[in-house]
């Protein structure tokens, strides 16, 4: 699989090169500071409402992420959403990054169930694409409203929000 870096080390060295590009020299502490920032990012505000709410209807959920498996953990503790999701996907596990098929897959592995029964959220374009590309039923939860790209592949719905997720999901069972 050649050489491989997980993405606590690709955020880093994108840092690194952002720092170096924009001639700025962060201490290390501040680098540290930024760094940290990935672990405790904050859920939109409709998320965990939402999110429980697609639980209590019987949907299992999980996340599948470019993350490595600390940085999802880190990231559901701190947004209080432990125990919603069956399962921190981290393509570390297939050491292949979205959207490889490979990181897909494990979707299908997790649930045991072929893939047009798994509904796929992205929260990118090309995400979507390649979740789409793989055979998931695809939604896009497009917060900021970005162009469609040109991928060869578009999500089978889009939104701006996880309760217009929810609704594409209970309208697709």
């Amino acid at each position: 699989m050649g050489n491989y870096a997980d993405f606590w080390q690709v955020t880093a060295e994108a840092l690194d090169f952002a720092v170096r590009q924009h001639h700025l020299e962060p201490s290390g502490e501040k680098r540290d500071r930024l760094l940290q920032s990935f672990l405790t990012l904050e859920p939109w505000p409709d998320a965990k409402e939402a999110l429980l709410q697609m639980k209590a209807a019987g949907l299992r959920l999980a996340f599948l992420s470019n993350f490595t498996a600390a940085m999802l953990d880190a990231c559901v503790k701190h947004a209080g959403l432990e125990g919603i999701f069956e399962a921190h996907l981290s393509t570390d596990r297939v050491r292949a990054f979205k959207p490889d098929p490979r990181a897909y897959q494990m979707g299908v592995d997790a649930f045991e169930l072929p893939r047009a029964q798994i509904g796929f959220a992205a929260f990118g374009g090309w995400d979507a694409a390649g979740a789409k590309a793989f055979g998931y039923p695809t939604f896009w939860v497009n917060r900021v409203q970005a162009p469609l790209e040109n991928l060869g592949a578009a999500a089978d719905a889009s939104g701006n929000s996880l309760h217009e997720l929810a609704v594409f999901v209970k309208h697709s069972a």
